[in-house]
């Protein structure tokens, strides 16, 4: 049976020479996901809703690119040898982090150069974030990348797995662990979580400062599982930058508290938040 096992097909549309994969179009999916639920956020804290549509066009194309330059130091031993491939992202090679460095980077040269706060932008962007990585992970999952180490079939059905999901962790003879899964249900997870703080008497910039802090605590068990991690000599970059990034995000939140006294979101009963300056 397991000798039989065909996995899906990573190209969606094939035209002559031109594919378009499976990869690109969730990844897409996610984006549009993301926008639309930002947009309906924005609209119910009286927040431009353009803005989103403005620095998505910015932070996108930025993304990409920091994504790939994260994944290219990183995997410099090939690359010094090979520099034709730095440009060809068509070969695989992007790293989430990098794309949310860029992400967040962008956002913050935009608030600034618009003159809007920073952290109510990224407030209302944090749960579409991991709304976002959670569809994306499916994009690893056609791929067949972003998996652990081996496993048994037996044991991926006592997770009680769809078929499809099994035979897709079925790669060159060998079952592997569906770590793309376990972080894809971790975001939405935290997706909920920050739906439900939301709606509670938080500060400006502790949604976001929460996101950060949930998907990192998440990724840094989920790398430990992972085969193909970028490293860093001995250790694991997203499971060392996953420590500075709560340390930093703890640490900017109790000095947001203790000195600037950011103001607090003060949501109806509706849930709708008042415009605030």
């Amino acid at each position: 049976m397991e000798n039989q096992i065909t996995p899906l097909n990573p190209v969606a549309i094939q035209i002559g020479n031109f594919s378009i994969k499976w990869y690109g179009i969730i990844i897409a999916l996610g984006v549009v996901v993301a926008l639309l639920l930002a947009l309906r956020e924005a609209t119910k804290r009286h927040f431009d809703k353009e803005l989103f549509v403005d620095l998505l066009i910015w932070a996108i194309p930025i993304s990409i690119i920091c994504a790939r330059i994260y994944y290219v130091i990183f995997q410099w031993d090939f690359y010094k040898d090979n520099p034709s491939e730095i440009i060809k992202i068509w070969h695989g090679g992007i790293a989430i982090y990098g794309a949310l460095i860029g992400a967040v980077g962008t956002a913050i040269i935009f608030s600034r150069i618009k003159k809007i706060s920073f952290f109510q932008l990224a407030d209302i962007a944090a749960p579409s974030l991991l709304i976002a990585q959670a569809i994306g992970r499916w994009g690893n999952f056609m791929n067949q990348e972003a998996h652990g180490a081996e496993t048994t079939r037996s044991f991926l059905e006592s997770l009680h797995l769809p078929d499809f999901i099994i035979n897709q962790m079925y790669i060159d003879g060998v079952y592997y662990q569906p770590t793309f899964l376990y972080e894809s249900l971790w975001n939405v997870l935290g997706f909920v979580v920050l739906l439900i703080l939301r709606r509670t008497k938080i500060r400006r910039g502790e949604l976001f400062l929460s996101y950060v802090i949930w998907y990192s605590f998440g990724r840094f068990f989920i790398e430990g599982m992972r085969t193909d991690s970028l490293m860093w000599g001995d250790f694991r970059v997203s499971q060392v930058l996953a420590v500075i990034l709560i340390v930093v995000s703890v640490g900017i939140m109790i000095y947001r508290r203790l000195k600037l006294n950011p103001p607090y979101y003060l949501a109806d009963k509706y849930g709708k938040v008042p415009k605030q300056k």
